[in-house]
């Protein structure tokens, strides 16, 4: 008998998304994406403040992942969205700290997630949260792999994308980075 688990995943927009898979497919491949040294070389396309975790990230990818965003294209293979987790200044009462434009003030960094996108990737992600070809990572802030990080949610999330996105969040805000 084959039995099933819901897994819930709650988007940014705070909207609650629900997908079942089956027990057997639940279990991802190890995830081969090494730490992209490199990050900072890239394009920093976005700032993020995220009041739910009093975080400011840093969103880094290719000048040429930039250009396909800008031209409503895929993403070429081999691109890496690199994002840089930092934890905000706290003030005395627990708030963020915010600087002369009202954005949170880094702090210390807390952690990295990254996705890459290779051909082939996608083809052990079990269809029901398959992405394309992007594969998932979380380090720590000493830039090691967490293993014990929950990818599945990250796939689950991104699923919820339109393939016309290239099941990426921030197209968008590729399509606006400045200095391009």
């Amino acid at each position: 008998m084959s039995r099933t688990f819901a897994y819930g995943v709650v988007l940014a927009f705070g909207m609650g998304v629900f997908v079942t898979i089956d027990a057997q497919d639940s279990a991802l491949p190890d995830s081969i994406i090494a730490f992209p040294a490199d990050y900072a070389d890239g394009v920093l396309y976005w700032t993020q403040d995220r009041p739910n975790g009093n975080q400011v990230r840093d969103y880094y990818t290719s000048s040429d992942a930039i250009e396909a965003a800008r031209e409503g294209r895929a993403f070429p293979d081999r691109t890496v969205i690199t994002v840089v987790q930092y934890s905000a200044q706290l003030d005395a009462d627990g708030n963020p700290v915010t600087d002369a434009d009202g954005r949170f003030v880094k702090n210390e960094i807390v952690g990295y997630t990254a996705m890459e996108k290779r051909p082939g990737w996608g083809d052990g992600i079990p269809e029901a949260i398959r992405n394309g070809d992007w594969d998932y990572s979380v380090f720590s802030a000493g830039m090691a792999p967490n293993m014990d990080a929950n990818r599945q949610a990250c796939y689950q999330c991104h699923n919820q994308r339109a393939a016309a996105t290239d099941f990426v969040f921030s197209t968008s805000n590729m399509e606006a980075a400045a200095g391009m």
